[in-house]
């Protein structure tokens, strides 16, 4: 089977390929000529499980409308949303680097919740999965995080950090999946993708 990605993240592809899923990566317009239909800005009173399945819902509706706007051949199209949640907030990107400073003296030394949202469209309905996972930060020193920031990994990633790279030395546990906090839960993905077809 193939399948269409309505992301840009890297991450997503990577682990898609992991586990042999064939795709074509569906773009969104970005900057001031985003498309409104992928606004990531939370709305008043959002919670963070009820924000992440928003964005990622709409993500693929969206993506479904413009499989036939511009005329490519029908497919699901899957997409994904990762946010984090700490004190009842919503953790999004750093808007720059005085932001992803912010956020990790947030996170020091304490747990928070990474949730992924992942939905597939296919025109005719919709499935949606979300994954929640619990991670601890050991204490970072200011040293520490300015240095990471430097390094500029936190930018453009959920919670001003990735897993996978260099701020994995500041996760001291984790409970849930690997994966969603990387940004696409594995196993609940490929869950859902055995009912459009896809077989490893």
């Amino acid at each position: 089977m193939r399948i269409y990605l309505a992301s840009r993240s890297p991450r997503r592809r990577e682990l898609l390929h992991q586990i042999g899923v064939n795709f074509e990566t569906l773009l969104f317009r970005v900057g001031p000529r985003a498309d409104p239909e992928t606004d990531e800005t939370p709305l008043a009173g959002e919670t963070p499980l009820v924000y992440v399945e928003r964005v990622a819902r709409a993500k693929a509706s969206h993506g479904g409308r413009l499989l036939a706007l511009r005329h490519l051949p029908a497919a699901p199209v899957l997409s994904a949303d990762t946010t984090l949640a700490l004190d009842g907030d919503i953790i999004g990107k750093p808007d720059d680097a005085a932001h992803a400073a912010q956020i990790l003296r947030r996170l020091s030394g304490r747990e928070h919740q990474v949730l992924t949202g992942v939905a597939i469209s296919d025109g005719v309905g919709q499935r949606y999965v979300c994954s929640v996972s619990t991670v601890r930060f050991r204490s970072l020193s200011d040293t520490e995080i300015d240095a990471y920031v430097r390094s500029g990994e936190p930018m453009d990633k959920a919670g001003a950090y990735g897993i996978q790279g260099k701020a994995g030395a500041f996760v001291a546990h984790i409970a849930g999946s690997y994966t969603g906090i990387m940004g696409l839960p594995l196993f609940e993905t490929a869950e859902m993708l055995k009912d459009y077809g896809w077989r490893l």
